[in-house]
């Protein structure tokens, strides 16, 4: 790829964030193309035996990421490329099917992170995410996505609601569910929703109000042949479609892990054709722009490495999450590999660095008041290095002036983003990360608007300074000489 193409560079992003609704996908994504660049999967259950110059990648829990390559055995430490691939979404409940008046039947969901709820409404969604079906071994996981327009989560008319236009606060229990099709007519009459196993998940009738009997019909569906029986029967048109997409059948589904995501595919628009559009650029477009500059990377002194972890929107503190082990480990097994004591592994710690790279705010063409008085940054402008005095970001001065010799050896352009001191700003993943390998790290990003709505706007050029930043990144060294003092090598 010719990273000094944008238009180049915008179409890979593009067909990127289409192929990946969910950060299974993205990971799996991602997995493909190390595979397909020579990298070797390493699994954390198993022996490494690695070799000097040869890639590697391990996965976690099938969402997160963690590719490095070592140059040779006397490498002196880490360059660290991070980002994450969730995003905001709605998650599946388990039953999820909800009839409406034995004519409709919607989907009971719950939000995923922190998202802009009214975009979601009235635009065509769909469903990806993996199921868990038992094997003749035992469970295994397989990763589904119906590519179709499926699901759309309708607003109430005008008519109905003439307040809708002054100002709407959404329930997502009631206001947010999206519509799946109509009851059939031979389910109109289907009896309350049979759990068995989590996954004989019936129609639940919300016209019927009466909670009579609902403990000994349950208690049957769980427990009772004649009740498994009655499962498999009644199972739901949504499981029967989740199965298909699997290769399974619906009995054979244990458990989900699914999401509605926006179908809308990416698009450039603007005058000039400047700005990418699509759902998840937060923080897909990081997470892409970053891998590509590792790809294209020859690491020199210090070994180059890149970490896409997942669940970022809701605090990072899973086992696939920056607060986990997860790259703390994988770095000590590298050091380990390669015969290093626990305090050269220290030293190496030393002599790392980190670029946390997570999407930033522009300027909003509509409300530039939002924005910090003398931190503006724009879209096409550059790379976003962002400061927060409550180290809800990770920079300070000296990452600060390690990412700008980085963004100057590049070539390419850079800006500062403070949060106005009367707005509370957001957090990322580069302080959560370094609570578990402490290294100095920088918070960075590529200025958008709309921020977790289904659909946000970037800018063309921002992801190639992005890629060749990288590149340059984990091309040279950030090595100590000193507290607060480097020898940068790049």
């Amino acid at each position: 790829m010719n990273f000094l193409d944008d238009n180049e560079v915008t179409r890979g992003l593009m067909r990127f964030l289409d192929a990946s609704p969910t950060a299974l996908f993205a990971a799996k994504n991602l997995g493909g193309e190390l595979d397909r660049n020579g990298y070797t999967r390493l699994y954390e259950g198993e022996a490494w035996n690695l070799r000097e110059g040869q890639g590697y990648y391990v996965c976690r829990n099938e969402s997160a990421l963690i590719a490095f390559r070592v140059p040779g055995r006397d490498f002196r430490g880490f360059q660290i490329l991070a980002g994450h691939l969730d995003s905001p979404l709605f998650h599946i409940k388990t039953n999820a099917e909800i009839g409406v008046d034995a004519k409709y039947v919607k989907l009971n969901t719950e939000g995923y992170g922190g998202m802009l709820m009214a975009p979601w409404l009235d635009r065509p969604l769909s469903v990806a995410g993996r199921v868990v079906v038992r094997t003749e071994n035992g469970v295994e996981s397989r990763l589904v996505n119906i590519d179709r327009d499926l699901l759309i989560i309708p607003n109430v008319a005008i008519h109905m609601n003439r307040e809708a236009n002054s100002g709407m606060k959404f329930n997502a229990q009631t206001d947010l569910l999206p519509l799946l099709g109509t009851l059939p007519a031979a389910e109109k009459k289907m009896e309350p929703p049979l759990r068995w196993c989590g996954a004989g998940r019936g129609v639940e009738d919300t016209s019927d109000t009466s909670a009579a009997g609902a403990p000994e019909r349950m208690e049957e569906g769980r427990d009772s042949e004649e009740g498994r029986k009655k499962a498999r029967a009644v199972s739901s048109a949504f499981l029967t479609l989740i199965a298909e997409a699997a290769g399974v059948k619906p009995e054979d589904i244990l458990d989900s892990d699914l999401y509605v995501y926006n179908r809308m595919k990416a698009t450039v628009l603007g005058l000039h054709q400047e700005f990418v559009c699509s759902g998840r650029l937060d923080d897909l477009q990081c997470a892409w722009a970053t891998f590509q500059g590792f790809l294209a990377s020859t690491p020199g002194e210090s070994a180059a490495v890149y970490c896409a972890f997942d669940n970022e929107e809701v605090g990072s503190s899973t086992k696939q999450g920056a607060n986990s082990d997860f790259l703390r480990n994988v770095l000590t097994r590298v050091c380990s590999a390669f015969g290093f004591s626990e305090e050269e592994r220290m030293q190496k710690m030393t002599n790392s660095f980190m670029i946390s790279a997570d999407n930033a705010h522009s300027i909003h063409p509509n409300h530039p008041e939002l924005a910090d008085p003398t931190n503006r940054p724009v879209i096409n402008g550059g790379i976003v290095i962002k400061y927060s005095a409550n180290q809800k970001y990770t920079t300070d001065a000296v990452s600060g002036a390690i990412m700008r010799a980085v963004c100057e050896k590049a070539g390419v352009p850079f800006q500062t983003f403070h949060n106005r001191s009367d707005m509370a700003g957001g957090s990322t993943l580069g302080n959560i990360s370094t609570t578990q390998l402490a290294v100095n790290t920088v918070d960075i990003g590529l200025p958008q608007l709309a921020m977790h709505s289904p659909y946000e706007t970037a800018g063309v050029k921002d992801t190639g300074y992005l890629i060749r930043a990288a590149k340059t990144f984990c091309s040279g060294s950030v090595l100590s000489r000193g507290d607060g003092s480097f020898a940068l090598h790049f």
